[in-house]
């Protein structure tokens, strides 16, 4: 098992609720994409999974580590198996790129090698195959403020293929590419989870590219699961209902209002929009 969630709730210190009673769990390996309006609670529940949001309420084990119970110790070796991709990477802007990537592994080294590595790349071979996955070698020496911010990504997601984690979560982490970058991007993500046999749990906002690219969606919608199905599974009806809020339009990548409940010749709905 890579992570169970039992009746977890989740209130902020303002008292808004933004998860309510969650129970979902996955074995090792599986992939899954978290789908649903703005608000609904999808970078909630990764921040969850990735420990860096304590539970309000309900049981959590990641990883076979009781993250209500766990030490502080625990907790930071529970971390160091999980690799996070950030819609926007909080990576300094004097950092250089191949220092952003091989910070993945800080978690795992001692502190001497850690430390070292800040003052002198230890592993300029491991760094620069992990960009080149993301074409992003011939930036390994660049400042990151000299980057785009779609580069940025890239380069968040590099740092977590390096990384080589045993639970990869990824927080909208195409948003800034083009529909062609972002779905190659993705790829590579997935392809490395699957070659490991790591967990992915990806939010997408981009509806087809989550159902183009994953078996296992999961909708979310007011901080609870509005359902959890294969793709093949997924109808129109429920992504109209799950979206509802959105005036009944289906984020894409290409951001066009391409499905709509009225239309009768409604193209399907895992083609790209054009």
């Amino acid at each position: 098992m890579s992570f169970a969630l039992n009746g977890v709730g989740l209130t902020h210190a303002n008292g808004f609720v933004a998860l309510d009673g969650i129970t979902l769990q996955a074995d090792q390996g599986e992939h899954i994409a978290l789908i649903g309006p703005s608000g609904a609670g999808k970078t909630s529940l990764i921040s969850l999974l990735g420990t860096a949001l304590a539970p309000s309420s309900g049981q959590v084990s990641i990883l076979d580590f009781g993250q209500n119970t766990a030490s502080t110790a625990a907790l930071k070796r529970l971390r160091a198996r999980i690799g996070t991709v950030h819609q926007a990477p909080p990576i300094p802007g004097r950092q250089r790129v191949i220092t952003a990537v091989l910070a993945g592994r800080l978690g795992q080294w001692p502190v001497w090698k850690s430390l070292a590595s800040l003052f002198y790349p230890l592993d300029i071979p491991g760094a620069r195959e992990a960009l080149a996955r993301l074409d992003l070698a011939d930036k390994i020496f660049q400042r990151c403020d000299q980057l785009s911010g779609g580069q940025l990504q890239r380069v968040g997601i590099a740092r977590v293929l390096y990384q080589q984690a045993d639970l990869i979560l990824a927080d909208e982490p195409v948003s800034a590419l083009d529909p062609v970058l972002a779905q190659s991007s993705l790829q590579r993500l997935i392809d490395d989870a699957a070659s490991r046999g790591a967990t992915l749990v990806a939010s997408l906002h981009a509806v087809d590219l989550a159902l183009n690219s994953f078996p296992r969606i999961v909708g979310i919608k007011a901080g609870r699961i509005a359902f959890d199905l294969p793709a093949s599974s997924v109808s129109e009806a429920m992504l109209h209902e799950l979206y509802a809020s959105e005036g009944q339009i289906l984020p894409t990548q290409s951001n066009e209002a391409c499905f709509t409940p009225q239309a009768a010749s409604t193209p399907p709905l895992r083609s790209a929009c054009t």
